[in-house]
C-alpha cells in the first residue's frame, strides 16, 4: 500500500556516505525539508512513492551543512569587483597592481580594493608610492585586517585630510615628521576618507551578495552569520538585499544578521526596523560592537600590556596599549538593553583588554537581566588574559575565534612584530578555552580572508 501523502517523501539520496553522530549510513529520506529517516538503501528506498525523487549519489559523502559565524558576504562579493590585491604582495607588486587598476580607470576616478600588509611590503607605506603609479586617480586600499586603509595624496585632497585635521575619536591619521599625513589612516579616521567614495547602487550589492551566497553554499556553508551589517555599503542598501535575495527565492542558506552599533538616530531606525526585514531564512537579531581595532603595526587592538614595537613619530597612549572604542559604563548599558531586547551581541575584540570589556558587560547584562538564551559573542579573541578564559562559562559568554587567520599569512607577521616574542606565545588560546568548559565556536570573517572555505578553519583548529 502506498503511503499516505503526508507521509509521502519528496527525496531520497542513496548509494552514498551519509555521516552522522553515529556513523556512516548509506541512504536517507527527506519530506518538506527535513531528513525524516536514514539508514541502509533497502530500507529507505523502500519509501519511495511515485512523487518521490531519486538521487543516486554513486559513493559520494553527504556531511551536514555547516555555520559560518562571522562572515562579511557582501563585502567580499563588492571586493570580486574591485582592484584586488593578493595578499602578501611586495611594494612593487602592489604598485604594478594600483597602475594596472589605474590604466582601465575612467579619468578621476576612485581606485578601490585591497588588501596590503606592511610586513609584506617591507614598511608602513605613505601616499609617495601611490602617488608614483597613479596620481590622477585617488586610491583607497584597504589592508589585509580591514581596519586601516593606505591612500595617496589626490584622495587625501578630496577628502580635506590635512596637516591641520585633528584624530577622530577612535582613529588615527599617521603623520610624518612634519606633521603632515602619510596617507595611512586607522580605525574611525578611515571614514574621513570613504565618505567621498561613490557608494555601491543597490543593484551592485544585490549582485554582490547572490555571488557570495552561492559561493558558499558551494563549500557546504548552509548558515552563516553576517557580522557587521552596514560594513560595505550602509544598513539600509545591505538589509533590503537580503529581504530581497530571500524574497525571490535565491538565498538558500539561513543567515543571521548583525546591525553594527552607533550611537546614534539612524542605528536606532534600523534597529526598530528590523523586523520588517526579517524572513523565514533571514533574522535581524544581532547587534555587531567594535571594542577595538587589531594588534598589528596599527597598535589599535585594546592591550592589557604595552605593545613591544615602536610607532615612528607616536608616543600616544594608543600606540603604547591600543584604543578601547567604548566606555565601560556605556557598554554595560547598551549590552544590556540589547539582552533584554532579546538580541545576541557579537563584539569585536582582538587584545585581551577589549575581550576583558566584552566580558564584563555580558557579566553586567546577566546580573541585571539573569541568564537568557543569548549567547552573547566576544569575537576573534586573539589575545586572552588566563584569568578571563576561567570567568566565560560562569556568565554564559562565548568564544568566537578566527582560526582561517592562524596559518602563515602576513597579518601574522605584523601581529608578532607589534606584540613581542613573549606574548605571541599565547596568541589565540583556543586550548585553554575549550579545557575551561567555555563554548567556542570559530568563523571565517571572510572576505578578510581570502577564502571562506571552511576546511582551512577546520583544519587549523585540529
Amino acid at each position: 500500500t502506498a503511503p499516505a501523502r503526508s507521509d509521502a517523501i519528496d527525496l531520497i539520496m542513496t548509494h552514498g556516505r551519509i555521516r552522522t553522530p553515529s556513523g556512516w549510513a548509506e541512504a536517507l529520506a527527506i519530506r518538506d525539508g527535513v531528513i525524516v529517516a536514514v539508514g541502509d538503501a533497502k530500507s529507505i528506498e523502500a519509501r519511495h512513492t511515485s512523487e518521490t525523487r531519486v538521487l543516486d549519489l554513486e559513493g559520494a559523502t553527504v556531511l551536514p551543512g555547516l555555520h559560518d559565524v562571522h562572515v562579511h558576504p557582501i563585502y567580499g562579493g563588492l571586493s570580486e569587483r574591485r582592484c584586488r590585491i593578493a595578499q602578501g604582495s611586495t611594494l612593487k607588486e602592489t604598485q604594478a597592481r594600483v597602475q594596472a587598476c589605474a590604466k582601465n580607470a575612467a579619468a578621476d576616478a576612485w581606485i578601490f580594493g585591497g588588501q596590503w600588509d606592511a610586513s609584506a611590503l617591507g614598511r608602513i607605506p605613505d601616499r609617495a608610492a601611490l602617488d608614483a603609479v597613479a596620481s590622477k586617480n585617488p586610491v583607497y586600499l584597504e589592508d589585509t585586517s580591514g581596519h586601516s586603509i593606505w591612500v595617496n595624496s589626490k584622495a587625501l585632497a578630496l577628502a580635506g585630510v590635512t596637516r591641520q585635521t585633528p584624530n577622530p575619536p577612535g582613529g588615527i591619521i599617521e603623520r610624518d615628521k612634519s606633521g603632515a599625513p602619510t596617507g595611512v589612516l586607522r580605525e574611525s579616521a578611515v571614514d574621513l576618507v570613504f565618505q567621498h567614495v561613490p557608494p555601491p547602487t543597490q543593484q551592485e550589492v544585490n549582485d554582490a551578495l547572490a555571488w557570495s551566497a552561492r559561493t558558499m553554499l558551494s563549500f557546504g556553508i548552509t548558515s552563516f552569520t553576517e557580522a557587521a551589517v552596514g560594513f560595505s555599503a550602509g544598513a539600509e542598501k545591505e538589509l533590503r538585499a537580503y529581504a530581497v535575495m530571500a524574497d525571490a527565492g535565491l538565498l538558500k542558506q539561513r543567515a543571521r544578521l548583525c546591525l553594527t552599533w552607533t550611537p546614534d538616530e539612524r542605528f536606532e531606525a534600523n534597529l526598530a526596523s528590523r523586523n520588517a526585514i526579517a524572513r523565514d531564512r533571514v533574522s535581524p537579531d544581532c547587534v555587531k560592537i567594535f571594542l577595538d581595532g587589531v594588534p598589528t603595526d596599527s597598535h589599535t587592538a585594546a592591550m592589557l600590556e604595552p605593545y613591544q614595537g615602536a610607532i615612528p613619530g607616536r608616543t600616544d597612549e594608543a600606540a603604547r596599549f591600543g584604543l578601547l572604542m567604548v566606555e565601560q559604563s556605556k557598554l554595560n548599558e547598551a549590552v544590556t538593553r540589547f539582552d533584554r531586547m532579546g538580541l545576541t551581541v557579537k563584539f569585536h575584540a582582538a587584545g585581551d583588554a577589549a575581550v576583558r570589556a566584552g566580558l564584563n558587560a555580558i557579566e553586567a547584562a546577566r546580573k541585571a537581566n539573569g541568564f537568557s538564551a543569548q549567547m552573547h559573542n566576544v569575537g576573534h579573541c586573539t589575545f586572552v588574559a588566563k584569568e578571563d578564559i576561567a570567568r566565560a562559562r560562569g556568565i554564559g559568554a562565548t568564544f568566537e575565534v578566527s582560526p582561517y587567520l592562524w596559518g602563515p599569512t602576513p597579518i601574522n607577521d605584523d601581529i608578532t612584530s607589534a606584540v613581542g616574542p613573549e606574548v605571541i606565545k599565547r596568541v589565540w588560546p583556543v586550548r585553554e578555552m575549550i579545557e575551561a568548559g567555555a563554548l567556542v565556536v570559530p568563523g571565517s570573517d571572510w572576505a578578510v580572508v581570502p577564502s571562506v572555505s571552511p576546511w582551512i578553519g577546520l583544519e587549523t583548529l585540529v
